[in-house]
């Protein structure tokens, strides 16, 4: 337990650039806990969200406009960086987290083409530093900047500690900060983001979620130092170590209409561009629950959609499998056209806990919810399998088992393969009655991803931003 001190200051200003980090930081008990520890937390609020009605302090962030030429700057440096991280490793896997650049209409061939020509002028890690500096030069000239000047001069906050390394809106508020003297961070929100090149600002120190992702941040950002990284863990896994939040069996299968009778497995959803062939995946997983259920076994499949995805690809074969298929939506919002738009309620959390309390074991591509239900002492299955005649020729399975963040896995048996739609029904049947290998061995991955006790990382973020800002 952390022991409140004195601080001469004790304001810390909680940046969300964009929604991504109100599930973390907002609808956990992280607001609560550094309140308690002394600390005043305000959130620089640049979301939808009108967080002052759930009792937090805020200031909303307005007019929260980038430089015109910053975004194109920081493509340049994202491409650059994948290149020194295939000269660093000599490892072409990088090249697989490249978006290739549009050149439909003028306007964009012209953007595409000034980032191309940073690329060639600027393709090494001495090139990489003089964009860096350049993408705070321009960020620096924006009305934004010095509004975000104005409310950090009139808050005088002890430390800005932003939610999400990668949003272009939260470098002027950053670079602000430290222009005034005020010490950053930030915090690195996914598992798998540092091997991307996804870092867009930069700050005085780093939370990360292990020691393997410190290593990963010193390896891929050479410029930063040992000193400047903290080990926290994550505070997304720490609600589900919360009793309070769980409902009985009964309430939640109540609640959604589900047969008290039946197992269900849970069957979670992709976004459209990591797993474009999602709704086969789902369709399969129903033909082998149809089979079992054939003979003598009484299952079912809960669908838990991506939460950014919006779409009605599933809608035919939600349809056709409405029988042994309940789909039950997360309770996220669409607030805009962009993906960092779509943002949690805090219901949502709930929801999720409860889903993975009382269904089986998880069926995905590749996601990290095989954490989120081994946390519960549940395995895991990965689908690993073309789709035969598939509207997205150019996707392939191969590619998404080549990331980097896969190669944390200390064993393969941390989740189970399945390889071919015709094995769903004999893994699904052996792992309904056998799990334990697979549950330990995600277990063990879990310990390489994310610092333990899983629920102590709140506190460990806080004990760290005290160390900061009275060292």
């Amino acid at each position: 337990m952390i022991h409140a001190i004195y601080m001469k200051n004790n304001k810390i200003f909680i940046l969300l650039p964009d929604g991504v980090g109100l599930r973390n930081f907002a609808f956990t008990n992280f607001y609560e806990n550094a309140g308690s520890q002394g600390f005043d937390v305000s959130f620089w609020n640049n979301t939808p969200f009108d967080l002052s009605e759930m009792g937090f302090k805020e200031h909303k962030i307005t007019h929260s406009k980038s430089h015109a030429l910053t975004d194109l700057v920081k493509r340049a440096r994202n491409q650059i960086d994948l290149n020194q991280n295939i000269k660093r490793s000599g490892d072409k896997v990088y090249d697989r987290y490249r978006f290739p650049l549009s050149y439909k209409g003028f306007k964009t061939a012209l953007k595409s083409s000034f980032v191309r020509g940073l690329i060639s002028v600027f393709d090494s890690e001495k090139g990489i530093a003089t964009l860096r500096k350049r993408i705070t030069f321009l960020e620096r000239k924006t009305p934004y900047y010095t509004n975000c000047l104005e409310t950090l001069r009139k808050e005088n906050p002890a430390i800005v500690f932003c939610t999400n390394q990668r949003p272009l809106t939260a470098i002027a508020p950053i670079v602000a900060a430290q222009d005034l003297g005020i010490p950053t961070a930030t915090f690195i929100f996914s598992w798998d983001n540092l091997p991307k090149a996804m870092m867009v600002i930069e700050t005085d120190y780093y939370f990360v979620w292990s020691s393997h992702m410190k290593k990963e941040l010193l390896y891929y950002y050479p410029y930063i130092a040992d000193k400047q990284v903290f080990v926290t863990g994550t505070p997304q896994f720490e609600p589900h170590f919360d009793p309070s939040l769980l409902i009985s069996r009964a309430e939640f299968f109540k609640t959604h209409g589900l047969d008290p009778e039946t197992k269900y497995i849970c069957f979670s959803g992709d976004d459209i561009t990591t797993s474009p062939n999602d709704p086969q995946y789902l369709s399969d997983t129903a033909t082998a629950i149809r089979k079992l259920n054939e003979k003598g076994h009484k299952l079912g499949i809960v669908f838990r959609r991506c939460p950014v995805d919006f779409s009605d690809r599933y809608d035919a074969v939600l349809e056709s499998n409405k029988d042994i298929i309940a789909s039950i939506a997360p309770a996220w919002e669409k607030m805009g056209t962009n993906w960092n738009t779509i943002l949690p309620l805090k219901e949502d959390m709930a929801l999720q806990i409860n889903t993975i309390a009382h269904t089986e074991f998880v069926v995905n591509l590749g996601s990290s919810m095989v954490f989120d239900y081994v946390s519960f002492g549940k395995p895991c299955i990965y689908v690993n399998y073309e789709v035969l005649d598939s509207n997205f020729p150019k996707w392939t399975i191969e590619k998404i088992y080549k990331y980097v963040h896969f190669r944390s896995m200390p064993e393969k048996t941390a989740v189970v393969w399945v390889n071919d739609p015709s094995e769903f029904e004999a893994k699904i049947k052996n792992l309904l009655q056998h799990h334990d290998q697979h549950v330990k061995a995600a277990a063990d991955w879990f310990k390489v991803i994310n610092q333990h006790p899983v629920n102590l990382a709140s506190e460990r973020i806080i004990d760290s931003i005290k160390t900061i800002i009275t060292t």
